[in-house]
Order: C-alpha cells, then sequence, then structure tokens
C-alpha cells in the first residue's frame, strides 16, 4: 500500500533553485520554490463502499434514514455503494479490488485479512474509537496479531423468522426449519421453509446439534472435528428437501415472505422490520438453542483509492445519530453504546428491543480455520465446497 504513516502526512518536500554569480558580481539572484504538493491527507472526492444491504443509507427507501447525505455535503466524498449478499460475495469483491471499504462480518475479516486483502487501521486517525463498546475493540475477529484491522459498525443475531398466523406463539427450537414435521397449522413444513445461501450456514446447524446431540461434544459452532463436521452436514441433508429456495437476498426474502408462502426461515432483524412496516404477519425470535450471529467491522482494502475519504468515514461511522439510526433501520445493535440514548427513531427501549442485553449468548460469525481449540477442525474451505454440493442435492 502506497499510502504515508501519519508522521509522513505531515512532512512538507520543498525544492529550490538558487544561482550564484561569479564573485566578480557579487550579486545573487534566487528563484521563488515551486508551490508545495499537495498534502497526503488531503480528500479524494470519493469513496467506494461494499456492504450489507440497509448498511448505507441515504433517505431513498425512507427520508428519516440518511447518513450518507450530510457526510458527502460535510467531506466531498461522494459516497458509492455496492451491496452483497453474503460473505463469500464480499470477500470477492475485495479480491478483485476497486473497493475503499467493506462492512465484512467475522467468516469473512479473518479471511480478507490473512489474504492481506485489507490493510491495519491506524485508530488514532479515528477520534471516536475510545467510543466504541470495549467488548468489541480489540474482538478477535478483526484484531490480530496486535493490529486493528478496522473499525466495528454494527452487530446482531440471526434470528428465526416466522409467520404469525401460523406460529400464534413463537418457536421455541430451529427444529421447525431442520427437520420435516407439521407446522401448527397442520400443513408440512416442506417448501415453506428457507435456508441462508452461505457456507456459514453450516454452523447454524451445529449450533443446533449442541442442545439436540450433546453427545457430540460440541463446544464452538465454528470449531468442528471431522464426527461433529459430518453431523452438522447430515443435518443440512436432510433439511435440503424443504427448501424451496435458499435465500442471500434480503429484500427477495421479504417477497418469499409476503408472496411465496414462506413461513419460516433463519433472517436478519432487517427483513423482519421490513416485512412488519409492510403489515406483514411476521416476526422474529432466538429459539432455546441459541443464535449464531454477526459483528461487522468497516475495514479498508489495501490498496484504497481514497485512504482519506476512508479514513473519514470510519469516523463518522462512529457518531451516536448514525449508529443509533441504523440500529433503529436495520433491527442491530450499533457499536457505540452512546448510540442506545437519545435517538428519536431507535427510542428509549431500541437496543433492548434488538437484544443489546444478548451479547454473550450470541456466536458471532467466525472464519473457521484448520488450527483450532481441538488442535484440528475442518477449515473453510471444506465448509464452502461441501455447502455448494449441499446445496446441489449432494
Amino acid at each position: 500500500m502506497g499510502r504515508l504513516s501519519p508522521a509522513f502526512e505531515r512532512r512538507l518536500v520543498f525544492a529550490a533553485a538558487f544561482a550564484v554569480t561569479l564573485a566578480a558580481c557579487q550579486k545573487k539572484s534566487e528563484e521563488a520554490a515551486p508551490p508545495a504538493a499537495a498534502a497526503p491527507t488531503a480528500l479524494e472526492g470519493q469513496l467506494d463502499i461494499v456492504a450489507w444491504p440497509g448498511y448505507i443509507e441515504r433517505g431513498e427507501t425512507d427520508k428519516s434514514y440518511d447518513w450518507v447525505t450530510s457526510f458527502e455535503a460535510q467531506s466531498g466524498c461522494k459516497v458509492n455503494v455496492k451491496t452483497a449478499g453474503t460473505s463469500d460475495e464480499m470477500v470477492s469483491l475485495m479480491t478483485q479490488g476497486g473497493y475503499d471499504l467493506v462492512t465484512a462480518s467475522g467468516d469473512a475479516s479473518l479471511r480478507l485479512i490473512r489474504g492481506n486483502t485489507v490493510q491495519p487501521i491506524d485508530v488514532s486517525r479515528v477520534a471516536s474509537y475510545g467510543t466504541v463498546d470495549p467488548r468489541l475493540q480489540e474482538a478477535p475477529w478483526h484484531y490480530v496479531d496486535g493490529k486493528h484491522y478496522g473499525v466495528p459498525y454494527q452487530w446482531g443475531p440471526n434470528v428465526l423468522a416466522y409467520n404469525t398466523k401460523i406460529f400464534k406463539s413463537a418457536p421455541t427450537s430451529w427444529a421447525v426449519v431442520f427437520e420435516p414435521m407439521k407446522l401448527p397449522d397442520g400443513k408440512p413444513n416442506k417448501g415453506r421453509i428457507q435456508a441462508y445461501d452461505g457456507a456459514i450456514y453450516i454452523a447454524d446447524a451445529a449450533l443446533y446439534l449442541m442442545t439436540k446431540k450433546p453427545e457430540l461434544g460440541i463446544k464452538n459452532p465454528y470449531e468442528l472435528n471431522e464426527d461433529q463436521y459430518k453431523a452438522a452436514l447430515e443435518v443440512l441433508r436432510i433439511q435440503h428437501p424443504l427448501v424451496p429456495r435458499y435465500w442471500h437476498d434480503a429484500n427477495v426474502q421479504v417477497q418469499d415472505f409476503t408472496t411465496e408462502g414462506v413461513v419460516a426461515s433463519s433472517s436478519w432483524p432487517f427483513q423482519v422490520n421490513t416485512l412488519s412496516a409492510n403489515k406483514q404477519p411476521v416476526a422474529g425470535t432466538v429459539p432455546a438453542e441459541g443464535a449464531t450471529g454477526w459483528a461487522d467491522t468497516t475495514m479498508m482494502h489495501a490498496n484504497a483509492k481514497h485512504p482519506n475519504c476512508a479514513y473519514r468515514w470510519m469516523e463518522w461511522s462512529l457518531n451516536p445519530k448514525l449508529q443509533g439510526d441504523l440500529a433503529s433501520w436495520f433491527g442491530s445493535n450499533p457499536a457505540v453504546p452512546a448510540a442506545c440514548q437519545n435517538n428519536a427513531l431507535l427510542g428509549p427501549e431500541g437496543c433492548k428491543t434488538n437484544g443489546f442485553e444478548n451479547f454473550d449468548k450470541i456466536w458471532f460469525w467466525r472464519t473457521p480455520e484448520a488450527t483450532c481449540a481441538q488442535a484440528q477442525c475442518v477449515p473453510y474451505s471444506r465448509w464452502a465446497t461441501d455447502y455448494v454440493a449441499i446445496m446441489g442435492g449432494r
């Protein structure tokens, strides 16, 4: 990366040319120094971000939710957004290059770090970093080898979305999407449920097995030995005939709940909030087995073309107004606890409603690695290959 360190950013380089006449003339002439080069911290006027749907809003869907327009006006950095529906898509886009920032979840962040796709962040250039929730400031999915690789953005659970006309009370187990069964209306769940189109969903099956089959000894859904991993894949193979569509586009899932007869699925609070706002009979819950979840980090590409606008955005992203508005819009929790107070859109109970107190109950997405607490675990490369096969019916 060609970006200068902060120490060099303050250095001005002057070039001067002097002509001196012969001693007999005793006359000196001086040439004016050329203008100083543009400061290394100058804002570049543009910022390109890869983000989850609903994360970078400019009021186009609802004018009340706009944290881009003011940033552009104050900074002069025009924000361009490319949405991605899965972490694999984010990793692919960032690997291809051409983007400055990504709102990466934990199952992408370690891959981006290990692949040298993102760069360490100088948190001294992010003045508000100290306001970040202490539980997130050095979280292992972005703080690696003593270096910060990003700025925390939002966090939340992967909920079980369900149709309240079918389920008069909230489902208490993920079994409604993992096992063939009749639902409370007397009809089978086959063809009426969905699963997530992402290999990290294997962890949801593993989490289910932690309660369903404790004899497997699963302690962490992202750290699976061969036997545990095989059992999780079997859960997903049993599930496959029940699933008409694996979802990854949040807006498509909203349509599927609205018009395609889907009545239960893993989901994000964003879809649940959107459906509820559209007067659809849909709610979300965290079943007894618990939930996986995401704690997203704004990370900078190793070859970002607009690093100064990127740093300006990372600082902007931590202001309590943005954090609270986004939490209200997405149904997530702010990375800055102060955002839970005095936010008109989030309301006084917003963080409680979104599960701010459940942080320790969520298994946040992590990139599965071969080296783990069990000494040897199945790495993500296997997860990715095997999940594609499962979605294909193999």
